[in-house]
């Protein structure tokens, strides 16, 4: 316990959850490293419009991109009380003939709001390849379980037969939708661009002598220059917060996807049907040794909880900004966005790590469904015995009585004994090997292995084939630490 930092929060995102490139994205040395990467895109755009910034100021200030002292970056902010003043003068420090002109007619917003929506870019970018991930986890375990019968449910009480192949479509679903949703906001991205103060761009009028082609054509050349190929059509001094609640929201989104997987992976848990990886000597509970809990299932619901309710964070600052901007989103942005992805980041590494090493145990779902087969089959014999002449209404108050004596030895502890009351009620005409006929599992599936082959062939391989240049090494292992 000597080591000073002991003594200081850590934040859980940093230290046992978000992964590494993540992180980075939101690193300091990241954001001002986008700062200067701005700052010379303002000042060869002035350059190549005609302003009077000498070639070797350039050259300084991109041999300088990487050399940021942030130590003494701290000691500027400390004497000046303003981050971007303090990184004007250490880049001024670094490249010494730009000293005059870096971040010539600009405003704060110039560095920070643009900086902020290219890493709202590159974060969305981090986060769809995880979702494609969890995609491909996911369709792997659909493949191989498509015609694998289990009991359904809904409203977690016994139903109709489905597989579990097909169950698992539906959660893939959900994070093609979420795809979608990431993909639109990749698309429609737009850049806050070379506005000034108030969004007006007086101070760039009077560098280019009231020439306002040149300014719009700054703006453009900034734009382009940084990646964007589209910009909003006005701003005030800040781009629209509006984008951020958006951003927020499809990222609350697909919280909710990862959410609704671990939670129905804590109940076929709980069924001993479906669990989540479980290492040799991982320990369930420190009282309980016998315990298997799913605890990464837990962790994901846990997380994606804190996406969800962080989305009210961007639109209540959206909603309370005054006229052209006020101050009061800064501190709360500087908070809400990077948890937003780390701890989406942190949901979705958990959500691929659990889908890749998801554990079937097919003679638990068997004995489960065999348990409720007979009152789901009941439709079944009902049909076949009127077929052979018996009447309908006879036959219904019959399987009536005998479905609820079989509910209430089942509620004593006792076997499930319907199919063998009906084997011997001569009314029905059925002996054992018929009934067995009638209630084999595969008769009460439909079409789901059909469909699952269907959606993993229309649905699924067409984004996995889209995405398959992807590298691993890009975005990292899914990384589970603690």
């Amino acid at each position: 316990m000597t080591d000073s930092s002991d003594h200081r929060y850590v934040h859980p995102l940093t230290e046992r959850y978000a992964s590494r490139p993540m992180q980075a994205l939101f690193s300091p040395a990241r954001r001002f490293g986008v700062w200067r990467k701005l700052w010379l895109a303002l000042a060869e755009s002035q350059h190549e419009l005609g302003l009077d910034i000498p070639a070797g100021a350039l050259q300084e200030m991109r041999e300088a991109l990487d050399e940021i002292d942030l130590e003494r970056a701290r000691e500027l902010e400390r004497r000046f009380r303003h981050d971007v003043m303090a990184h004007v003068h250490l880049f001024g420090e670094a490249a010494p003939s730009a000293s005059g002109v870096i971040h010539l007619g600009a405003t704060s917003a110039f560095v920070t709001d643009n900086t902020d929506l290219i890493l709202h870019r590159e974060a969305l970018d981090l986060v769809r390849a995880r979702i494609v991930r969890v995609v491909e986890a996911l369709s792997g375990f659909a493949r191989a379980h498509r015609d694998l019968p289990t009991l359904g449910f809904t409203h977690f009480q016994p139903a109709q037969p489905t597989t579990a192949g097909k169950r698992a479509t539906l959660w893939i679903q959900d994070f093609l939708l979420d795809l979608e949703e990431v993909e639109f906001r990749l698309e429609t991205l737009r850049f806050r661009g070379v506005r000034g103060t108030t969004g007006t761009q007086a101070s760039f009028l009077q560098l280019f002598d009231g020439d306002g082609e040149k300014v719009d054509r700054l703006d453009r050349l900034v734009a382009s220059k940084m990646g964007f190929p589209r910009l909003f059509g006005v701003s005030g001094q800040t781009y629209p917060r509006k984008v951020d609640a958006a951003l927020a929201s499809t990222l609350s989104g697909t919280a909710i996807s990862a959410s609704k997987f671990a939670h129905d992976l804590r109940l076929l848990a709980h069924l001993r049907e479906v669990e989540e990886p479980f290492e040799e000597e991982q320990i369930g509970s420190s009282a309980m040794p016998y315990k298997r809990n799913p605890m990464r299932a837990e962790r994901i619901c846990a997380l994606a909880r804190h996406v969800v309710t962080l989305y009210q964070d961007p639109a209540v600052t959206a909603a309370t900004q005054w006229l052209e901007r006020t101050l009061d989103d800064s501190a709360n942005r500087r908070l809400s966005i990077p948890d937003a992805y780390l701890t989406l980041d942190s949901t979705l590494v958990l959500t691929e790590n659990v889908a890749r090493g998801l554990v079937v145990n097919p003679d638990v779902i068997r004995a489960n469904l065999a348990r409720q087969l007979p009152f789901m089959a009941t439709e079944a014999v009902l049909m076949d015995a009127v077929a052979r002449g018996g009447d309908r209404q006879e036959l219904h108050e019959r399987i009536r009585r005998h479905s609820m004596e079989a509910a209430a030895r089942m509620k004593k502890g006792d076997a499930n004994d319907l199919l063998e009351r009906i084997a011997g009620d001569s009314a029905f005409g059925l002996d054992a090997a018929g009934l067995d006929r009638l209630v084999d599992p595969a008769r009460f599936i439909g079409r789901a292995p059909g469909q699952v082959d269907r959606f993993l062939k229309e649905w699924v391989d067409p984004v996995l084939s889209r995405y398959a240049g992807r590298k691993s090494e890009e975005i990292g292992e899914p990384d589970v630490r603690v």
